[in-house]
């Protein structure tokens, strides 16, 4: 059997014009450090630095888009390893779902999810041979080998990697006594990020249980609107002495519109009497209440310079009936129309100007980026356009963002690529294809004599590498 490799110009563009340009622009691009400044690793993984359980752990079991191809091809997330232990058909043998990975590997031709564990398999483990029921036993052996070499605990991966920086995300009480250790042990290597999102949603179950770890964590009771505040800046501030360097949002509405104070409290007062989980306030009512939110964390960020990261427009938990089985962010999200120009037309109005604030807006709703973001990106300099996220980070719908969003907000204006993810390996694989990505699209401006090529080379280190670190400097 012929080894499996990798063609060296996959993903790139398949006419003989092009292509060349394509190869000599990614070749200037591909070893540049990473910067992931959006992405969701437990920091304990860094702060503990130890070795990886197995191969089924580190590759499957927390990589959503993998896990929902499998579900719809009729697996079970139990199966996989996903859930509670005491779910009904729990699999605890790692080495069992890794053979139902790979028996399903071609449910993901033609998906990015493929792409990024090709790249893993091959160009991080050295596998030989393509997943398959044949042969997953050894491919896990080889894996499972690997693993055990201290060359591949976390903290060596970041240096095998080329992570120069890695932003966790970190719920508003964390301690963040991990970032103190590593902070000291990786000084500016792994930063928090602040997600406050369950503390600015009173209908959810667990609101009032958060509002306890937010006077706890702060020191402040949360039992008024007033102290409500002050303790998310007080827990704002311990992130920023902490070396974050920016704030995390993924609520549904892209709706920012502040309330008179005296509303505002109202409806906290209200939510806080209504029960357990904030049933005290109406739908409506708790909307605006966390479009207000939203609106006060973009003032705090121009109060102590933390980036305000948003992607609205995902419906979490579709399935409310398997997020209630097998945990939060379990019950299959779903992309939804998001609307912008409105929708952040008071943060902007209020903040769009100002040299003390910045926002980098991320959508998985493709018909907005010509038509809101772009523009909205294009002319306030407050704002940046993130790349393209979740079900948008495929290649050709990376390429579409490109052609939909550049010829109006420039490549200036955008905030460099961010991989968003839980699975540490598909890091190097997920930046990997998007320099790719982006160097086809230069490749074709300048073919076109739209670009000379060393415009070109400077706009590609540009987006794999300068404008990620200048948009989460705002600092």
């Amino acid at each position: 059997m012929t080894a499996w490799t990798l063609h060296p110009d996959r993903a790139l563009p398949a006419d003989p014009v092009t292509r060349p340009i394509a190869r000599e622009i990614y070749e200037a691009v591909r070893d540049l450090p990473i910067v992931s400044m959006h992405g969701h690793v437990d920091v304990a993984a860094f702060a503990d630095d130890e070795p990886f359980p197995d191969p089924a752990q580190l590759l499957v079991v927390p990589d959503h888009y993998l896990t929902r191809m499998l579900v719809s091809q009729g697996a079970h997330l139990p199966e996989l390893g996903v859930g509670p232990a005491d779910a009904p058909g729990f699999e605890s043998d790692p080495r069992e779902i890794f053979r139902r990975f790979c028996a399903g590997w071609k449910h993901f031709r033609g998906t990015p999810t493929r792409y990024w564990m090709e790249h893993e398999l091959v160009e991080i483990f050295g596998v030989t041979v393509r997943p398959s029921a044949e042969t997953a036993d050894q491919i896990y052996d080889q894996i499972a080998e690997t693993l055990a070499d201290p060359a591949f605990r976390p903290r060596a991966l970041l240096d095998r990697f080329g992570i120069e920086i890695i932003g966790t995300t970190d719920p508003a009480w964390s301690t963040l006594e991990q970032h103190a250790q590593l902070a000291a042990e990786l000084p500016g290597r792994v930063l928090p990020t602040f997600r406050p999102d369950p503390l600015l949603h009173p209908a959810r179950a667990t609101w009032q249980g958060d509002l306890e770890r937010l006077a706890t964590a702060s020191g402040i009771a949360t039992d008024t609107y007033a102290g409500y505040l002050a303790a998310l800046r007080e827990r704002r501030a311990a992130f920023v002495a902490a070396g974050g360097l920016a704030t995390d949002h993924g609520h549904l509405s892209a709706d920012t519109t502040p309330l008179p104070d005296a509303v505002a409290s109202s409806l906290f007062e209200k939510a806080l009497r209504g029960g357990s989980d904030g049933s005290g306030i109406s739908t409506a009512e708790e909307s605006a209440f966390s479009a207000h939110m939203l609106f006060q964390m973009a003032a705090m960020s121009v109060e102590d310079g933390l980036v305000m990261q948003f992607h609205p427009g995902v419906l979490r938990d579709h399935d409310p009936a398997v997020a209630a089985a097998f945990g939060p962010d379990k019950g299959y999200d779903i992309p939804v129309v998001t609307e912008f120009a409105h929708g952040l037309r008071p943060v902007l109005e209020a903040f769009g100007n100002s040299a003390s604030f910045r926002m980098i807006a991320f959508t998985v709703d493709e018909d907005v980026y010509s038509r809101e973001l772009a523009p909205l990106a294009g002319v306030y300099p407050a704002l940046r356009l993130g790349a393209p996220w979740w079900f948008l980070d495929a290649p050709d719908a990376m390429r579409r963002f490109r052609e939909a969003a550049t010829e109006t907000a420039g490549f200036s204006n955008m905030s460099g690529f961010v991989d968003d993810t839980r699975a540490f390996c598909s890091i190097p694989a997920r930046h990997d294809l998007a320099r790719r990505v982006d160097a086809g699209y230069l490749a074709r401006l300048v073919a076109e004599h739209r670009l000379d090529l060393d415009e070109a080379l400077d706009t590609a280190a540009d987006l794999a590498y300068h404008l990620p670190k200048q948009a989460y400097a705002a600092r």
